[in-house]
């Protein structure tokens, strides 16, 4: 920062107005918090209340300049890790249904102390692979087809999201991908993913969700048509053989 001007501290009360949140988010979210600074297995290098306010939370918040997240009512998050952005969006979101979908149990058990403390009634773990959940129909019970909006953060190539999230789109939903900066390479490979699986990027948004963060971007991917058969591919292989 040029000279000796200062940062501006974000702060709980800050978010709750920049994003017009309810009244309660800042207590949820605050006890959310000392869940996770108290909690032993956090899987997350950051766990101390103020980074966390802002590498977690301002960070999850910043989905919400995507109007087609904001007005979504069931949400998928793909690769939910800690909790983030899942828990946070289910705080900011309460007539939303959010799966924080993640394969290591030990991950969801986490997921599930920060959900107590925060009491956060509308957000509930999922253990199992996006592919798992993405091949069976919503109406036996899966997420095939089920979801308005899947989310995901800090979990792997834009085209290998893409294939995630297809399945688990209903037709006009989004996927909507927290990266930093941009590559002309991973682009190009989630384009040409995005045209075998029936989706389309429509937009790469520039956020700033806290005062030093720099380089970050959302990715907008809608499903346009329906999922081709033959998708979900077998646990892995989105991975291992990414389309792009």
């Amino acid at each position: 920062m040029p000279g000796n001007a200062r940062r501006s501290p974000t702060t709980l009360d800050g978010l709750v107005a920049r994003y017009r949140l309810a009244r309660a988010a800042a207590g949820q979210v605050g006890r959310i918090l000392e869940a996770l600074a108290a909690e032993p297995d956090p899987h997350t290098t950051v766990s101390d209340p103020q980074a966390a306010l802002e590498v977690h939370v301002a960070d999850s918040l910043s989905g919400l300049e995507v109007p087609e997240l904001r007005r979504a009512r069931r949400i998928a998050d793909i690769g939910a890790g800690a909790g983030f952005p899942g828990l946070v969006l289910a705080v900011a979101l309460p007539q939303a249904k959010v799966d924080l979908v993640e394969s290591a149990g030990r991950k969801t058990a986490v997921v599930d102390r920060l959900i107590q403390a925060g009491d956060v009634s509308n957000a509930r773990s999922i253990t199992t692979r996006a592919e798992e959940l993405g091949g069976v129909p919503g109406a036996l019970g899966g997420g095939r087809e089920a979801y308005d909006a899947v989310t995901a953060r800090a979990v792997g190539p834009l085209a290998v999201l893409v294939e995630y999230a297809a399945p688990l789109l209903r037709e006009g939903g989004v996927l909507v991908a927290w990266k930093g900066a941009r590559d002309a390479e991973e682009e190009a490979a989630a384009a040409d993913a995005a045209r075998q699986l029936g989706m389309a990027v429509t937009a790469v948004l520039a956020v700033q969700p806290f005062e030093a963060s720099e380089n970050r971007h959302l990715y907008v991917v809608r499903k346009i048509s329906p999922t081709p058969a033959g998708f979900p591919r077998r646990p892995g292989m989105a991975g291992k053989r990414p389309l792009g």
